[in-house]
């Protein structure tokens, strides 16, 4: 029986992944976010559960001692007008990763994830909608998006020379726009399906007319459904390989397309005000999975339209059982 930690579980992915890992009798699964366990997405009785804050090495020494495998999912994030209106509080989030490789190191644990963000790319080849899917080596030379990108980039390196000084198994994914059920879509941190999904709702319910949507919505992304985002998590975790690999879909969509979509499944149409002085972000982004398809053999199953199918669902009916909004809307604090 192996003993797993979970860190920032009470989060999207951490919770996800702590509902994959619930259910396997070889595994005894500790769980630990900074919110209070009212406040979590997903939580488990058969799971030790803790409210701690790891910005405090204390708790990363205590929280890991006689662990396996570390997962750290821990960080202070959100979609794009979070990230570039905190820039300093996301990159404290390094401290989370620098007590949880110490404690690793001290506590002997024997492999230790770390998520990292596509956020981590150079930005001067991003400029151009539809642009060419980005490759492991474009995040150098470094321009990540900054704040939150230089801190994953940094992160990334800590796990890379924890490995040669330390001989700590790290394996490292960047997760490019992960999306689904079970997550935040309110409050000013959901991503842009999760928002789309909701005003598209909203607007239908209330009979609008139309929705704001940030930039002129000619802005590219790919996004990557969550229950692929889990497989090639623990593809990647469970390999031999030690690299950092893209986890993210290669289906590159406009926002206008991804609202067209959202659209279609609520069989409701709406015109859009382009609200040009919010945050954008970068012009197009999307994954090139070449390399984690010849190394791991993962590829996503599903499509945009088939996560989004099961996004829209979920959401239209917490919004319409008003059950549970307030976790889901207001309290999205993964680290």
């Amino acid at each position: 029986m192996k003993k797993i930690l979970i860190c920032g579980a009470g989060g999207f992915i951490g919770g996800h992944l702590a509902s994959k890992f619930s259910n396997d009798r070889n595994v005894k699964l500790v769980c630990v976010d900074i919110k209070p366990l009212d406040f979590w997405f997903q939580k488990f009785n058969n799971s030790e559960n803790y409210s701690l804050d790891l910005k405090d090495f204390n708790n990363a020494l205590k929280i890991t001692k006689e662990i396996d495998y570390i997962f750290n999912f821990a960080c202070n994030m959100g979609g794009m007008g979070f990230i570039e209106n905190n820039k300093a509080e996301c990159m404290v989030s390094v401290l989370v990763n620098t007590n949880l490789l110490r404690a690793a190191v001290i506590n002997k644990c024997q492999r230790y994830f770390f998520s990292s963000s596509a956020c981590v790319y150079n930005a001067n080849k991003q400029k151009t909608t539809f642009v060419k899917g980005l490759k492991e080596e474009d995040a150098y030379p470094a321009e990540p998006e900054d704040g939150y990108g230089w801190e994953k980039l940094f992160s990334e390196r800590m796990c890379r020379h924890f490995t040669e000084d330390f001989g700590l198994e790290t394996r490292v994914v960047r997760y490019h726009n992960i999306y689904g059920p079970i997550g935040t879509f309110d409050g000013g941190r959901e991503k842009a399906p999760a928002a789309l999904c909701r005003k598209v709702i909203k607007a239908k319910k209330d009979n609008q007319k139309a929705i704001n949507v940030w930039g002129d919505g000619q802005q590219t992304r790919s996004f990557l459904y969550i229950d692929d985002c889990i497989r090639g998590t623990l593809e990647v975790f469970d390999s031999n390989y030690g690299d950092v690999f893209n986890i993210g879909s290669e289906e590159q969509v406009s926002i206008n397309q991804m609202i067209d979509i959202i659209e279609n499944i609520a069989e409701f149409k709406l015109e859009r005000n382009y609200q040009l002085n919010k945050p954008l972000g970068v012009r197009g982004r999307s994954s090139d999975n070449s390399f984690v398809l010849k190394k791991i053999g993962w590829k996503p199953k599903y499509s945009l339209k088939d996560g989004l199918l099961k996004t829209y669902s979920w959401i239209e009916n917490q919004l319409n059982s008003n059950q549970n909004i307030e976790k889901f809307c207001k309290s999205s604090l993964e680290l």
